[in-house]
């Protein structure tokens, strides 16, 4: 897998090789290499967003079953209670 740095060098090597191009497919290539870096941060930002929303997810779910776990015992209290109650 490409890291960052990697990808912006390599595209950056890209459009100077393109520069030295005749106009005619300069014009083409350079569309195409500034699409691709807008398509790469795009990437790296949804990429970004969804480790968030799992973050958020796995903390969630932490909190759900602490609050299940806690209402387990809560509610053998409370029934504990009830049978001490009816005797």
């Amino acid at each position: 897998m490409m890291d960052e740095t990697v990808f912006e060098q390599k595209l950056s090597e890209l459009v100077s090789e393109i520069g030295t191009m005749p106009d005619s497919q300069q014009k083409k290539l350079m569309t195409l290499a500034k699409k691709t870096r807008e398509t790469h941060k795009q990437l790296k930002k949804s990429v970004t967003h969804l480790h968030e929303s799992l973050d958020y997810l796995r903390v969630s779910i932490k909190y759900l079953l602490f609050d299940l776990e806690a209402t387990r015992r809560e509610n053998t209290y409370l029934k504990k209670l009830l049978e001490d109650n009816t005797k």
